[in-house]
């Protein structure tokens, strides 16, 4: 029991530093790509931290496996290095004995990876579509990022603002071109607002500019200037969600269809992988103090590459029509378990011998006393 709390203690404790550092570069990459998207008009800039949430949760399942994997890994390659391992094997205790603080330890990180795999994920790219949809149907005002070109949503308007003022409420610097019954038109303005009038319709009023208006082909052109100038704004209509088998939940997906049975397959293997991954952390786990200390590591890694990739190439298949659902569910853990029980079967081998070796090593060392 008191060999029990402190494996799983040790674990917890190496989860929590692997699970911060994992999880900052993730949220880093993310927060990278929204905030480019961010100064280039394409999403809000109080719309990254939400989104960036949303990227989070459906990252989480991959990210707690891998945690979990190398939670247990790296204790168990630090007991190989410093002889700890030495002692269990040669007190007669084998390997298998660290199932049970393993099994204890993984199965709850098992069940979140379970419910964020099978609820959770989905139900955050769902909801982050609908977001992105809604940031879409914004008026063009509200798109409109300071230093950037932004095209409305009807496409025949381009928007650009050098600076907006410190309370948030006036534009700089405008430039505004559109293109009307085949006519270009250009207007330049000090400064512009939002007006938004009983109806509810939308105007950005412009002052103090001027517009050139031109028509391609032809020497006409004609220019205005202006005290106050107002376009109208429209609301772009709100696009529906398209409702892709990543964004369903668990109950909607039909296995008959194969992209959505390529979809239920990648759902249940996560949690499953998560559950082999932290038991195959026992035997790759070992460590030779004479050999290299990271050869262990670079295969464990290895080995976790090439069971994610095998759980995406099943589900590829299956969305292909290429393999029949049930033997895609099958084949990739039966193949990680037949290497479990294999890597389990050698180091049982090789380590039953240490009690015997210690046993005869003192059975001739009290033979050479007597003599």
């Amino acid at each position: 029991m008191i060999f029990d709390r402190a494996a799983r203690r040790e674990f917890a404790h190496a989860a929590a530093g692997i699970f911060v550092a994992l999880f900052a570069i993730i949220t880093s990459t993310q927060l990278i790509r929204l905030l480019n998207e961010a100064a280039s008009g394409k999403v809000a800039a109080e719309a990254v931290a939400t989104l960036l949430g949303f990227a989070a949760l459906n990252y989480l399942p991959v990210l707690l496996s891998l945690t979990l994997f190398m939670a247990i890994l790296l204790p168990l390659s630090r007991a190989y290095r410093d002889s700890e391992m030495v002692v269990w094997f040669s007190s007669g205790l084998p390997l298998t004995a660290w199932t049970l603080p393993i099994s204890r330890f993984a199965l709850p990180a098992v069940l979140v990876v379970a419910a964020l795999s099978l609820f959770l994920s989905p139900w955050a790219l769902s909801y982050s579509e609908a977001y992105r949809n809604q940031l879409d149907a914004r008026s063009d005002t509200a798109q409109i990022a300071p230093g950037a070109f932004r095209e409305a949503s009807s496409g025949e308007r381009i928007f650009f603002v050098e600076k907006l003022s410190e309370d948030a409420t006036t534009v700089q610097n405008i430039f505004v071109t559109t293109v009307q019954e085949g006519r270009l038109g250009v207007v330049m303005a000090d400064t512009g607002a939002q007006e938004i009038l009983e109806n509810g319709e939308r105007f950005l009023v412009l002052n103090h500019g001027q517009r050139y208006e031109v028509t391609p082909g032809t020497p006409e052109f004609r220019v205005m200037e202006f005290e106050r100038y107002r376009v109208r704004l429209q609301e772009a209509k709100t696009q529906e969600t398209g409702r892709t088998p990543k964004t369903m939940f668990i109950l909607e997906l039909d296995a008959k269809n194969p992209r959505e049975a390529g979809e239920i397959l990648w759902r249940l293997g996560l949690p499953i992988s998560a559950l082999l991954l932290a038991f195959l952390a026992a035997p790759l786990s070992f460590v030779n103090p004479r050999a290299g200390r990271s050869l262990n590591m670079i295969f464990a890694i290895l080995v976790f590459a090439i069971y994610n990739n095998l759980l995406s190439v099943a589900q590829a298949w299956v969305a292909r029509g290429l393999m029949p659902f049930s033997t895609a569910l099958v084949a990739p853990h039966l193949i990680m378990l037949l290497l479990l029980a294999t890597l389990f079967y050698r180091r049982l081998s090789i380590f039953a011998l240490l009690p015997a070796l210690a046993n005869l090593r003192a059975r001739l060392s009290g033979k050479a006393r007597a003599t």
